[in-house]
């Protein structure tokens, strides 16, 4: 096992330890406040998303380690998919959406433990990055690693915590 891809899956369960903690904290109000007010997702459908993409974002990161581009993965595709999402789990239990994060980040970082030096240092065009050439492991970082941080700060900010 590299090195680099140990320290990528711990903060990847890091990130989902922490959101998991804040969330199981949250009363049902809270649980269903909207993240924001330009994102009328509640708090609980968006849990349930970090945790239903995982494996999606550990996908991509694969595919670019292999060297294959990425050109069909867009922001008007993430949008539909965050719609989508949200339609289908607008009641999703805390007991669920929780079960799924731990779940889906445990072997989010099982894989990304996979990874070798020299996969992570792959690069190959992104879509998302403009068709940029990216490494794995800035995919890694920037999805599967970031997201669950970057949506807990967003609770955190809308809950004012």
């Amino acid at each position: 096992m590299s090195h680099r891809s140990e320290m990528l899956a711990k903060r990847i369960e890091e990130g989902a330890a922490q959101l998991a903690s804040f969330a199981e904290g949250l009363s049902e109000t809270e649980w269903a406040t909207p993240v924001s007010d330009t994102d009328s997702r509640p708090i609980g459908v968006i849990v349930h998303h970090v945790a239903s993409v995982y494996p999606i974002e550990v996908e991509v990161a694969r595919t670019i380690a292999s060297g294959t581009p990425i050109t069909d993965v867009t922001w008007d595709v993430i949008a539909e998919m965050n719609s989508k999402h949200n339609r289908e789990q607008s009641g999703v239990s805390r007991t669920d959406a929780l079960e799924l994060l731990r779940r889906n980040s445990s072997a989010a970082a099982d894989a990304v433990r996979e990874f070798t030096d020299e996969q992570l240092d792959r690069a190959a065009p992104f879509s998302l990055s403009f068709g940029a050439p990216m490494t794995a492991q800035f995919v890694i970082e920037d999805h599967a690693l970031r997201h669950s941080w970057h949506h807990l700060a967003r609770i955190r900010k809308v809950l004012g915590r």
